[in-house]
């Protein structure tokens, strides 16, 4: 039985540095984490799959690496691993039952460079089939749960990520976000959700035509600039300069300048809003008001067609994936994959220069118009459990996305079509005390600017401190 007390730990860069300190050893930061795993998982399925073996072979060579004075930012730090990515030598199922049998030859880009940081990969978190949704349910592993509320979704697709940091299982969680993946989940769990700006972390393909990046989710602002100093390494062939000098080590926390921020407060379409989201977003506009910001209200305009392109290209993008067994995936996903089969190259190529002239169009605006926008993260409240993934199956039909999905990632996706860094940070409550979620989208490669102001609304509303019932 460990005797360490993982909470005691705000972030990743607070336990790496009590490891460095030899505060802690990196076998009983591991012996910690697997506790908790047993403790907590059951109840909230965020950890899919899990080699303990493996696990302390990892926790040796990074306890090893600390020995030899490594001056690697994350030494034995644990960090479950998204199950749509690789990991060498580890299984993979994306999800689904029709996921591919043996393990992964090597790792992606991202993960290499997590492990080359320290981390101590710790399993597999949980995410829908091919990462298609905004909430973490499916036929293979079921549903995964909400800490601060067990009968909601954690959002998706990093919604195991989301659900293992929340619930106090680990302090980072390594995700991707092809359309809101990491900003969701990290809004409904209480959490900092960071998307870089396409190209800033190198992948060998680019997953839904270049919609989707790697990155993670964490409980500070701190944790992500270090970790976003690590996958954005320019050694890795990243196609954009690393970020600023610094981020490792706190030099991204300087005050941002005077900024001209444009605060969204209306969905797309006519969609519908909650009063609690629209509500966070003013008070957060005002605060950033307080602290000598230029503020204003922009309008976010979309073009009818967009929520056909991006069902035509996402519903491509499904067959990407050449060692599935079509046979066995669920129904929304089968239906998509059909259609990807009839669906004639022109026509692919006609809806994918729609999404080329909406994100240009978007891009153009930041920082044309504005430095800044602040959005809602999310329209809607997490869903009870269930619901998205009966949503999209009862969808499948017609082609296009169910509304709960379209309400839980309106205000998330433009900006992977436009390529825009994007923040999703855990401002408010709501009155049921689950979390709500507001969005800083930032001009390209403008992630310095999000972490610093981001930083400043951390010192305001004190987020890294809260813990949702699960931890108490």
């Amino acid at each position: 039985m460990s005797t360490i007390d993982l909470a005691a730990y705000v972030d990743g860069v607070s336990l790496a540095a009590a490891l460095r300190r030899r505060e802690v050893g990196v076998l009983e930061v591991l012996q910690a984490t697997l506790e908790l795993i047993d403790e907590r998982n059951p109840a909230l399925g965020a950890i899919v799959w899990l080699d303990r073996d493996d696990a302390r072979r990892r926790a040796e060579r990074a306890a090893r690496r600390l020995d030899a004075d490594d001056p690697a930012p994350f030494l034995g730090v644990p960090l479950p691993v998204k199950d749509l990515h690789p990991v060498a030598g580890w299984p993979i199922t994306y999800g689904s039952w029709g996921g591919p049998e043996g393990v992964s030859a090597r790792s992606s880009i991202a993960v290499e460079a997590l492990e080359e940081a320290g981390f101590v990969l710790v399993g597999r978190s949980a995410t829908p089939e091919l990462g298609e949704l905004p909430a973490t349910e499916g036929d293979r592993y079921g549903v995964t749960r909400n800490p601060w509320d067990l009968s909601r979704t954690p959002g998706g697709s990093s919604g195991g990520a989301a659900a293992a940091v929340a619930g106090g299982m680990v302090t980072v969680a390594h995700g991707s976000d092809g359309g809101g993946s990491l900003r969701i989940p990290a809004a409904a769990c209480g959490l900092v959700g960071l998307k870089p700006s396409r190209g800033r972390v190198p992948a060998r393909s680019a997953p839904w035509f270049g919609l989707s990046t790697e990155g993670v989710v964490t409980r500070s602002i701190r944790d992500q600039a270090a970790c976003l100093a690590v996958l954005a390494a320019p050694r890795r062939g990243a196609w954009l300069p690393q970020p600023p000098a610094g981020f490792g080590d706190g030099g991204w926390h300087v005050a941002p300048t005077r900024l001209r921020v444009g605060v969204v407060t209306e969905p797309p379409f006519g969609l519908p809003i909650d009063d609690a989201r629209r509500l966070a977003v003013g008070e957060v506009a005002r605060l950033v008001a307080d602290l000598g910001h230029e503020v204003r209200e922009v309008t976010l305009a979309l073009p009818d067609e967009l929520i056909e392109a991006v069902s035509v290209v996402v519903g491509a993008g499904v067959a990407e994936h050449d060692d599935l067994d079509w046979s066995r995936v669920e129904p929304h996903t089968a239906a998509e994959y059909e259609r990807a089969k009839a669906l004639p190259a022109t026509e692919l190529v006609r809806q994918l220069m729609v999404l080329e002239r909406t994100g240009s169009d978007l891009a153009a605006a930041l920082p044309g118009d504005v430095d800044v926008l602040l959005t809602p993260t999310t329209a809607i409240a997490p869903p009870p459990v269930g619901t998205v993934l009966e949503a999209a199956h009862a969808a499948a039909h017609t082609g296009l996305p169910a509304l709960e999905v379209v309400s839980l990632a309106i205000f998330t996706l433009p900006w992977n079509i436009a390529g825009l860094p994007a923040i999703s940070l855990p401002t408010h409550l709501d009155v049921d005390g689950l979390p709500i979620g507001v969005q800083l989208v930032g001009p390209p490669a403008g992630e310095a600017t999000l972490l610093a102001l981001g930083a400043a609304l951390e010192e305001v509303y004190e987020w890294t401190t809260r813990r949702p019932p699960v931890q108490r």
